[in-house]
């Protein structure tokens, strides 16, 4: 089973645009990369993005899409929390976009929220204009969202039970659920709490570390990643395998994005996350001020990683596509250290995630993740059950 092993010199258009509408938030989680992490951009913008941003960044858009001759693209809205707006602001951005693009293109829009100001209105409102609306969470129970607080310290579950429980009776509007990885929190509970609160989609993300701030460690471990010959090296690679023998072997469930990233990648179809894979970088964000910027995950790293230096009353999308930062992303296995270049797994891994790559100094981006073992505890054993389903006949579960 091979993936894909490309490398381009050729740039690929933008086709996923992250629009932050606000760029404040009601919570306070202890693990925030953007408001607890080295860059502190977020103080300086606009809390809401002015109208003037909204009309630029759609013809910004309408221009992308002519230039490239898209039929279709993606447009998110985020924050901070993007519902702190109410709809008016997301409905007016849709529809500046809808307006600026050619017949010949479609947008799917969707709006990533952490729960707690979802009400039957607002659902109603976005619905009705065509979005669908993702949730962050740590996990289905109280217990699991510790980390998730507001700005007071109180818990954020008692607010976020109730907007799931209206997202769930709709699932023509309900996108998915995000999940941030507590490697101390038991990985059978939260994955079959998450399942209870009926998300068509999960996506368990690892958290944004790297080699200069690394990754929490679990109780008693110490220090992670942990010295070669310890008891084990791979804690958050143990962690989704657990969650993926629950998920292959547990009959219809939802889909789990990285299990089938994975298992694409093994079969050797292109993914389409930054997680894994070697597939092009497709998508920029526009800031409230109009700054156009790399992924957020970025802002993990260090102060302005995530800066171009442009924005869209100045440059186009495609001098973004020109930015040295957007073009090593865009390189496939030609912007990977050598490491990982003379792995086996290169063309599933792709090197993971791009930020995860970070060490300061001389080598910066040009190292394999910080979870690399991990990953490839992961990789090794998904194919190893896909193998056996493969040998004894058997239908592949949960994959569509």
């Amino acid at each position: 089973m091979l993936g894909e092993a490309t490398g381009r010199t050729t740039a690929v258009p933008f086709r996923q645009f992250v629009l932050k509408i606000h760029s404040r938030c009601n919570l306070a989680c202890t693990y925030c990369y953007i408001y607890a992490g080295p860059d502190r951009s977020w103080r300086d913008r606009p809390r809401l993005v002015p109208a003037a941003t909204v009309r630029r960044t759609a013809e910004r858009i309408a221009e992308h899409v002519r230039t490239h001759r898209l039929r279709e693209i993606r447009v998110d809205l985020h924050g901070g929390e993007p519902l702190l707006t109410g709809p008016g602001p997301l409905l007016d951005q849709a529809a500046a976009i809808r307006a600026a693009l050619p017949a010949t293109c479609t947008a799917e829009f969707g709006v990533q929220t952490n729960g707690t100001l979802l009400t039957p209105q607002i659902l109603d409102t976005l619905g009705a204009a065509g979005f669908r609306l993702g949730v962050s969470l740590d996990g289905g129970t109280p217990g699991l969202n510790h980390r998730r607080i507001d700005h007071a310290g109180r818990p954020s579950w008692p607010a976020v039970t109730r907007g799931i429980r209206l997202l769930t009776a709709r699932p023509d509007v309900f996108a998915g659920i995000l999940c941030t990885i507590d490697v101390t929190a038991d990985p059978a509970e939260v994955y079959r709490s998450l399942c209870a609160l009926g998300p068509p989609m999960l996506d368990f993300l690892l958290p944004h570390a790297n080699w200069s701030s690394p990754p929490p460690a679990p109780a008693g471990r110490g220090m992670y990643p942990t010295p070669p010959g310890a008891a084990s090296r791979t804690p958050y690679g143990d962690w989704l395998c657990t969650v993926f023998d629950l998920w292959w072997d547990g009959g219809p469930g939802p889909r789990v994005r990285v299990f089938t990233e994975i298992l694409g990648l093994l079969l050797g179809r292109p993914s389409s996350s930054e997680a894994v894979g070697l597939s092009p970088v497709v998508a920029l964000v526009v800031d409230t001020d109009g700054a156009i910027e790399q992924v957020d995950s970025l802002k993990s790293t260090y102060e302005g990683a995530a800066a171009t230096g442009l924005d869209v009353f100045r440059n186009s999308f495609d001098e973004a596509l020109a930015h040295p930062g957007v073009a090593a992303r865009q390189q496939g296995q030609d912007g990977l250290g050598a490491q990982c270049r003379s792995c086996a797994l290169m063309a599933v891994c792709g090197g993971g995630n791009y930020a995860h790559r970070y060490r300061a100094g001389a080598t910066g981006f040009g190292n394999p993740s910080v979870y690399c073992a991990d990953l490839e505890r992961l990789i090794r054993h998904i194919a190893a059950r896909l193998d056996a389903t493969v040998a004894l006949n058997l239908p592949f579960p949960n994959t569509t």
